[in-house]
């Protein structure tokens, strides 16, 4: 059980500095703030280039925190509100990435919950701090509650956003044909 849930956290917190890495250092394949930024901005997420760092450090904070194993049910809530924002974009293709959906950050959520739910095992710092309690449904019902709390406000200001005309270069809205 320890060396699985050690492997899970390696895993998760690999893939998760990934797509940090992508974002906030253009590596692996990523446009790094100024490439990935238009593509925020499509998405509604303005401007685009604060969101990119936010999302790319949100993403490093919780890779680093899980691998660890420290600060767990927090760790889980940067990792879930975090993908409840990545998967925004997708939700209307459905679940399927093969589809255009939004599998990969459910994926990444659901695993950050599951950690949440039955803590980081004894190869951890919360193990090390005497902190193996904060644990089990209750703390992972409040990651899930943090995380929504967390990206409501994305959220609404992405809703905000598809609404209304996107600036031009001159900061004037682009009119609709």
């Amino acid at each position: 059980m320890t060396a699985g849930l050690l492997l899970l956290r390696l895993l998760l917190a690999g893939l998760l500095f990934g797509h940090a890495a992508q974002k906030l250092a253009g590596r692996f394949g990523g446009g790094g703030p100024e490439g990935t930024a238009p593509v925020f901005e499509s998405w509604g997420f303005r401007p685009g280039r604060p969101m990119v760092l936010l999302a790319g450090t949100c993403e490093l904070a919780g890779a680093v925190l899980l691998a660890a194993g420290a600060a767990t049910p927090l760790a889980a809530s940067i990792v879930l509100g975090t993908m409840i924002v990545a998967a925004a974009p997708n939700w209307s293709n459905g679940l399927w990435a093969h589809l255009g959906g939004y599998e990969v950050p459910f994926v990444y959520g659901a695993l950050a919950l599951v950690l949440a739910m039955t803590g980081p095992g004894s190869w951890s710092v919360d193990h090390a701090l005497g902190a193996d309690g904060m644990s089990g449904v209750p703390w992972a019902l409040a990651a899930a509650a943090v995380a929504l709390a967390a990206a409501a406000p994305a959220l609404l200001l992405r809703r905000r956003n598809l609404r209304a005309p996107a600036p031009t270069a001159t900061g004037t809205p682009e009119a609709h044909t």
